[in-house]
């Protein structure tokens, strides 16, 4: 048979008292617990919403993209970085301006700076890259040594240099970084400051000896020589 409890034996029982004080404590802090559930639901809801709402914009981005891509492979930069008004079509601008926080959107302003450049329109060029966020790794480092040589064809010479250096270690490998070592070099030369030039020939002689470079630094090495 069954033992029942005495009323005292029930009350003693530990996972009665823990449910007891467990009822006890929310009855006394009802409303502040169910403002923290209620807090916790609406995080949770706007979270899940603005995934949906990215992957919505994403997708939208991707293919207003695709055809101004399309316009860019023809040679047709005008209308690539703009658009065309009477084919409702979006130009790179529009979408990094409406779709600023997509990768499209990121990609479209880069697009946007190569047009600008292959319309003659170096400032335009320089002032869409400085928007653009260049990704890690290797894909990065092309943008990057682009961005240098506006900066040089604009005139800023040091910039570039610097630049060209960002490259270099943007991602560190055989070829990339000693390739734009020596670009950095050489525009530090042109820009007079020939102990930072000669800092950066050392180091692709000492660091990449076997490099494409070695012959061109060689000769600028000569160079900086004659001008200390």
């Amino acid at each position: 048979m069954s033992k029942h409890l005495s009323k005292e034996e029930l009350q003693s029982d530990p996972l009665i008292e823990n449910y007891n004080k467990a009822v006890g404590y929310f009855n006394e802090n009802k409303t502040t617990i169910l403002a923290i559930m209620i807090s916790v639901i609406v995080v949770v809801g706007a979270f899940m919403g603005y995934n949906f709402y990215s992957d919505k914009q994403e997708g939208q981005a991707q293919q207003l993209l695709a055809t101004a891509e399309g316009y860019y492979s023809d040679g047709d930069y005008e209308k690539a970085l703009h658009g065309d008004e009477f084919e409702l079509t979006y130009g790179f601008l529009a979408i990094s301006n409406d779709f600023s926080g997509t990768e499209a959107g990121n990609l479209a302003i880069y697009y946007a700076a190569v047009s600008s450049y292959k319309l003659g329109n170096i400032e335009d060029a320089l002032t869409y890259l400085s928007r653009y966020n260049a990704p890690d790794g290797i894909l990065g480092v092309g943008p990057i040594n682009f961005h240098a040589k506006l900066l040089l064809a604009n005139g800023s010479t040091e910039k570039a240099a610097e630049t060209f250096v960002q490259a270099a270690n943007w991602e560190v490998n055989e070829s990339t970084t000693p390739a734009n070592l020596y670009s950095a070099a050489e525009a530090y030369y042109k820009a007079g400051n020939t102990a930072k030039a000669q800092e950066i020939t050392d180091q692709i002689m000492e660091e990449y000896p076997t490099s494409s470079v070695v012959i061109e630094t060689e000769k600028l090495q000569g160079l900086l020589a004659v001008a200390q």
